[in-house]
């Protein structure tokens, strides 16, 4: 299971629940991005859509950095010195760079002769998780106190870096490199996407810096906290001048990274209060989504943008999609549900590994 299921960090359900919303918006917002009718894309229905799905990634992203920030804090509790606890991130950053490639491996292969070669090597957001814990893998040196501030301070100075790394000319860097750090629509380049990795390493670490009996209060400021982000990134945007020479808020303004990030404060402390008083340790299915993200989004991927469903392709009305999408989310519960309570040690194994942190033996020693 994910940490917030695990024994010692059945106090951080909240975490699924977050995973578990992020997955039912990009599930949404993919359906209508691959269906809705090119007649009726410049209205507000399917605008609404893609905004509100434009925050899904920004919260894995986010929570894949607070899985890091346990993993490295529960392996230095353990007496595991910092050179292994390094080589264990390094060792994540890899099995998500192997995976990143299997998806694309198995999306050309399904998608032949449609498909290109060109298409391996697109670099999704799998590829961002993996580079992102690679570059921070250095923070595995740190205290948890040290990942905190550290931590917060990277992730502005990524953000506020965004819009000088998009004025590098293309020709500049090899393509795939380019694709890999730049800031492009069509990508998850390292500027801006990891600053949310950053942000997650440092909200991880804090979290695992209080006691259940803070964790209440915690939230609380958590709450203020992203609304005050969220009003702060939105002034300092619509303010007439600007520092940079030329940025673009949608794709690469520090405005918009911090109002996402606001926003996500704000979920993680209302699925707080929802995981802590309205359902509490009984199953949900937005959490039981959070439990198994990853195969979700391997599998929906390949049935709303593969050849499965092209049939429908940019040909559905509102109405349609809302129909479409309330199918889709209601298979991958059931999806999820089997993949955790059937004896599918296998695959669970295979798709667990990204957020459970391992668990090494006592070493001595650097």
């Amino acid at each position: 299971m994910s940490p917030a299921r695990r024994g010692g960090y059945s106090r951080m359900a909240f975490i699924d629940w977050t995973r578990g919303l992020g997955a039912l918006i990009m599930l949404q917002g993919h359906v209508f991005h691959s269906f809705t009718s090119n007649d009726l894309r410049d209205k507000g229905a399917y605008a609404i859509s893609q905004f509100v799905g434009g925050i899904a990634p920004a919260i894995f992203l986010f929570l894949t950095g607070v899985t890091l920030a346990f993993l490295m804090d529960g392996l230095q509790r353990k007496g595991v010195p910092g050179s292994h606890r390094f080589r264990a991130s390094l060792k994540r950053a890899a099995f998500l760079l192997s995976l990143a490639l299997l998806f694309r491996l198995q999306l050309w292969l399904f998608g032949w002769p449609q498909t290109q070669l060109a298409d391996l090597l697109k670099v999704d957001i799998l590829n961002c998780m993996a580079l992102a814990i690679f570059v921070l893998s250095p923070f595995a040196f740190f205290t948890t106190a040290e990942r905190a501030r550290k931590g917060l301070l990277t992730g502005a100075a990524i953000a506020i870096a965004s819009p000088v790394v998009s004025m590098i000319p293309a020709p500049y860097l090899p393509e795939l490199l380019h694709n890999y750090i730049a800031p492009d629509f069509n990508y998850f380049g390292f500027f801006p996407w990891a600053a949310f990795v950053v942000f997650g390493l440092a909200a991880g670490s804090m979290l695992r810096l209080v006691t259940s009996d803070q964790l209440q209060r915690v939230m609380q400021w958590t709450a203020i906290a992203g609304f005050v982000t969220i009003f702060t990134a939105q002034y300092f945007s619509n303010i007439p001048y600007s520092f940079y020479p030329s940025v673009d808020f949608w794709l690469n303004s520090p405005g918009l990274i911090f109002c996402k990030l606001g926003i996500i404060l704000v979920l993680l402390s209302l699925a707080y209060l929802w995981t802590r008083y309205a359902v509490g340790d009984r199953w949900n299915w937005i959490c039981q989504l959070g439990t198994t993200s990853l195969l979700v989004y391997w599998v929906h991927i390949e049935l709303v943008y593969g050849r499965w469903l092209g049939f429908w392709k940019q040909n559905l009305s509102y109405g349609q999609c809302g129909v479409i999408a309330a199918i889709l989310i209601a298979a991958m519960v059931a999806l999820s549900t089997a993949s955790t309570r059937w004896n599918w040690k296998g695959l669970r194994s295979l798709f667990e590994m990204v957020t459970a942190p391992p668990q090494p033996q006592r070493v001595s020693g650097d």
